[in-house]
C-alpha cells in the first residue's frame, strides 16, 4: 500500500533473541512492505542481517548496523551511519528492552543500572542524536516501545522493568509537547502479553509463570486476556505503522496500548 513510500525508517532493535518474529523484526519488516528503506540496528549483528536479507529477499530496501544503543557513541554512530546510507531519518522506532526479575528488596543495583540504560538510556540516546536531524528536515515520527508493565502490575515482579518504561512514558509525553512545533510527533506503544522470543527465551519469566515450563507459560498468559490469547509480533508492527505513517499526522502524545484488553479487566 505503500503507506511510508520516500521514508526513511530507523528500527532499533530490528533483530531477534531467537527464531520467529521479534516486536522490531516485524516492525522492520512492515515498515519495509510499505515502501520505507530500513536502517536496521541490533547489538546482535547476525540477527540484524537476518531482517535486513528478509526485507531484501521481498526486493525492499534495508541496511544492517551493529550497536550497543546504551552507549552514546555508538548512538552517535548509527545516526551518522544512516544518514550516510539514506540521507535523512524520517522514522525512529526505539524497540530495545530487557527484563530482570525481582522486586525492590530482590533487585541487584547492577541489575537495575542495566536495565535502565538499555530500556531508557537507549531511547533517550536515539532520540537526543536523531530529533535535531528531524527539525533539520522538516519532522518526523518517533515510535518508544514501553509496556503495558508500565501502567500496572501483572502480577510478576520485574520492577526495573516497569519502572524504566513508566519512564519511558513521561520522556515521550515531555518530549512531544517540546517538539510539537517542529513537526516531530512522539508516541509510545504499550504492548500487552506478547507471544515473542524475548518471552520465550527468558527464564525469569517461565520461572515466575510455571516453574521454568514455557508451553505452561504461555497457557497462564492466555488466559489473563480477555479475549482469551496472547498478541504476537505483527500487533505490535502494524500499530507502529499507523504511528509512522502521514495517517497520524495529527497524532502526538498517545500511549497506545495494544493488549487484548487486559488493561481495563478487573483484578489481577
Amino acid at each position: 500500500m505503500d503507506r511510508l513510500k520516500g521514508k526513511v525508517a530507523m528500527v532499533v532493535g530490528a533483530g531477534s533473541v531467537g527464531p520467529g518474529w521479534g516486536n522490531g523484526k516485524a516492525t522492520a519488516v512492515t515498515f519495509a512492505r510499505e515502501g520505507a528503506q530500513v536502517f536496521c540496528v541490533d547489538r546482535n549483528a547476525a540477527a540484524a542481517e537476518e531482517t535486513v536479507n528478509i526485507i531484501r529477499s521481498e526486493g525492499n530496501k534495508a541496511t544492517a548496523f551493529t550497536a550497543d544503543v546504551s552507549r552514546a557513541g555508538d548512538v552517535e554512530a548509527m545516526v551518522a551511519a544512516c544518514l550516510k546510507a539514506y540521507g535523512r531519518i524520517d522514522v525512529l522506532d526505539n524497540n530495545v528492552g530487557i527484563a530482570e526479575m525481582g522486586n525492590v528488596v530482590e533487585v541487584a543495583e547492577s541489575e537495575w543500572d542495566r536495565v535502565f540504560a538499555v530500556n531508557l538510556k537507549s531511547a533517550f540516546l536515539a532520540m537526543k542524536h536523531v530529533i535535531p536531524v528531524m527539525q533539520e528536515q522538516g519532522g518526523g515520527s518517533i515510535i518508544n516501545i514501553s509496556s503495558i508493565a508500565s501502567i500496572r502490575h501483572l502480577g510478576i515482579s520485574y520492577v526495573s522493568y516497569g519502572t524504566s518504561k513508566a519512564a519511558m512514558n513521561q520522556m515521550t509525553k515531555t518530549t512531544a509537547v517540546q517538539f510539537a512545533r517542529d513537526h516531530v510527533r512522539v508516541n509510545t506503544i504499550l504492548p500487552g502479553l506478547m507471544k515473542t522470543p524475548m518471552v520465550e527465551h527468558s527464564a525469569g519469566l517461565a520461572a515466575s509463570y510455571s516453574g521454568g515450563n514455557v508451553e505452561a507459560m504461555w497457557r497462564a498468559r492466555d488466559a489473563q486476556v480477555p479475549m482469551g490469547h496472547m498478541g504476537d509480533a505483527w500487533d505490535v508492527a502494524n500499530a507502529a505503522l499507523f504511528l509512522a505513517s502521514d495517517e497520524s499526522k495529527y497524532v502526538t502524545g498517545i500511549e497506545l496500548v495494544v493488549d487484548g484488553g487486559i488493561t481495563v479487566k478487573a483484578g489481577s
